[in-house]
């Protein structure tokens, strides 16, 4: 066994050149030597703390402007923006853009203290493909070294064991939903190594499902239960557990039995599914659901759904409430603030270093639908019963969610003052004739589409934050990587791809379409039409547009639309503003980009060209 020196806490000079090879081969570095290492508990959690930094938080590692959603569900109208350059197909420079969370932010300067996987600004820390590769190495030096810890029990073996697991299989799942097949590497490189590409997805991800399932033996349902729990007791909401493994189990085995992972970059079915990776998936989001069932996880109520959010209990407590499963550590107080703030003009809150991302018309209305439970689109065809929609009152009608997570013309946002920013004013008549909250040419902070978004924002006995009254102030927002909502609508995709709507499976005692009608129910609207049921196709498209609802701006939707193999689709390209006078006497789409989206090409990002050229057998994506 090689005997490496090892930096505990402090990550040593992060290399420069942020090639995989490099970096893979990059020993660490000293301190510690490995057996003192793990010579004991404390010293060798130490270590796996270090993997928990390497987590990118989506809302708070990019820039503070906030540019984290890449789907067709958001717009902002600065041309330097991340978002901006995947609408325009340049994935390349998306893919290491300077202000972006899949890369590393413009001011770090690794080796440095203001650039640590440690340091509070989570932007300052390394971006995903980076904080990936280095979390992978990481783990394996865990696993490696686990009989150096002689001194500690079997449960403390364990739990390092488990984690370590865990972190080795998610990491390559962060780098492959957004590259793609990527070998999987379970050892310590060192010296000369050979890494070609695997053929299929699949195939990395059978190898990352062996990592969960050791996980799942090897993590506790709760560290508070056990011994070694006792140490931090109280602050162990963040750390890994059985369930945390169930669920990323279920969601590694469901993403590569999705239709772009079956399809392999050739030809592609929306509705064709691996179905025996869809019953495996089923397996394993059934372990934590039957854990929900024991008492550590529900879902919240609609009354107590902003705790999941942002309405945590105490003052700078973590938010997630008895969803949460999983989430990245780390950020402080500055940018948390920002990333609630994301969706919501300056004017309003008054936070500087926040820039408005406005939801996309189009967003809204392909998916939050009416109140009877129906999309825009099928209460209007009349088949499911009496149309409720009136085009001429757009915003009448709507699904509860629509209004609980977004402001719209005519909201009153700070009822603290009598001026202009007192009701929200969204109309726009055209480029010289708007609202008071609508773009105004160089400003860009206003709204860009009619909408703002409030997922995050915090709203108090009716009464939103402003620069008024300081709400936020009380609340730290985050953006989970796992929620429970998360586990059962993956749970009923799968299921529903496997089986149908109406079997449940021999693990769990729930069907796609109950597990569907949970969140309906939960916001107040009918359950899913039964024509819509007994239509295969038609099903899956609800159960796509439910979790395009419960999840919205929460980041999964870029990753969605390229995993059902859609986002090259006329409706997925269209970003799109409503524009109404302010008298509300008309209603027009006015387009605001087409994107540029090419299947295969434009489904996953580039490898650097150095990347393909280490070695042959490492083929890029297609079209780069």
């Amino acid at each position: 066994m090689k005997n490496y020196k090892i930096k505990l806490l402090i990550i040593l000079g992060l290399v420069l050149s942020f090639s995989c090879e490099d970096y893979l081969d990059q020993a660490p570095e000293s301190n510690l030597d490995q057996e003192e290492v793990f010579s004991t508990f404390k010293n060798a959690q130490g270590f796996v703390e270090e993997m928990y930094t390497l987590v990118v938080d989506y809302g708070t590692s990019a820039h503070t402007f906030q540019d984290y959603i890449y789907g067709d569900d958001a717009y902002g109208n600065r041309t330097w923006k991340a978002s901006y350059l995947i609408d325009f197909g340049n994935l390349n420079a998306a893919a290491r853009h300077r202000y972006s969370y899949l890369w590393n932010w413009k001011g770090a300067n690794y080796g440095t203290s203001n650039a640590n996987i440690n340091n509070t600004n989570a932007s300052r820390r390394p971006g995903l493909w980076d904080a990936s590769l280095r979390g992978i190495r990481k783990a394996n030096i865990v696993i490696s070294s686990i009989d150096l810890m002689v001194n500690a029990t079997q449960a403390e073996k364990d739990v390092i064991l488990g984690q370590a697991y865990f972190f080795r299989a998610f990491f390559h799942n962060e780098i492959m939903k957004f590259y793609g097949r990527f070998p999987y590497i379970n050892e310590v490189l060192v010296g000369e190594f050979d890494l070609p590409r695997p053929e299929t997805y699949k195939e990395s991800a059978l190898a990352a499902n062996e990592d969960y399932k050791k996980a799942i033996e090897l993590l506790p349902r709760n560290w508070d239960e056990m011994p070694y729990g006792q140490l931090t007791l109280g602050e162990n909401i963040g750390r890994l557990t059985k369930g945390a493994a169930y669920a990323f189990q279920g969601k590694n085995l469901l993403f590569a039995a999705s239709p772009l992972m079956f399809g392999n970059n050739g030809p592609m079915n929306t509705y064709s599914y691996d179905t025996e990776l869809c019953d495996m998936a089923v397996e394993a989001f059934s372990g934590i659901l039957k854990l929900g069932d024991q008492g550590y996880y529900a879902l919240a109520s609609w009354q107590n759904y902003d705790e999941v959010f942002w309405k945590t209990p105490t003052p700078n407590s973590w938010p997630g409430s008895t969803e949460y499963v999983f989430g990245a550590t780390g950020g402080n107080t500055a940018q948390a603030q920002r990333f609630m703030t994301a969706g919501v003009d300056r004017d309003f809150h008054g936070r500087s270093g926040s820039e408005i991302v406005s939801p996309t018309h189009n967003f809204i209305k392909y998916n939050f639908g009416m109140a009877n439970g129906l999309s825009i689109e099928d209460d209007l065809s009349g088949k499911y019963g009496p149309t409720t929609y009136d085009p001429s009152k757009p915003f009448d009608n709507r699904d509860p969610r629509f209004y609980k997570w977004h402001i719209i013309d005519g909201d009153v946002v700070a009822p603290k003052t009598n001026g202009k920013h007192r009701v929200a004013q969204l109309w726009y008549e055209n480029s010289g004739k708007f609202g008071e909250h609508r773009s105004r040419g160089n400003d860009n902070q206003p709204s860009t589409t009619g909408y703002m978004h409030t997922k995050f924002y915090p709203k108090v006995d009716g009464e939103y934050h402003s620069k008024w009254n300081n709400i936020i102030a009380q609340y730290i927002g985050m953006r989970l990587h796992m929620r429970l909502t998360d586990v059962y609508l993956m749970y009923a995709e799968a299921l529903h791809a496997s089986k149908g709507a109406t079997t449940a499976p021999a693990s769990y005692n729930l069907t796609a379409e109950a597990a569907i009608n949970l969140f309906k129910n939960r916001a107040g609207v009918p359950n899913v039409h039964p024509n819509i049921v007994a239509d295969n196709n038609k099903f899956m498209d609800e159960l796509r547009r439910e979790r395009s609802v419960e999840l919205s701006y929460e980041a999964h939707r870029w990753v969605d639309i390229r995993r059902w193999g859609v986002a090259h689709l006329d409706r997925y390209k269209r970003k799109l503003a409503l524009d109404f006078p302010q008298d509300k006497s008309s209603f027009t789409e006015r387009l605001l980009i087409e994107r540029i989206c090419d299947y295969p090409q434009h489904y996953w990002l580039p490898f650097e060209a150095k990347q393909t050229q280490i070695y042959e057998g490492f083929p890029q994506n297609p079209g780069w």
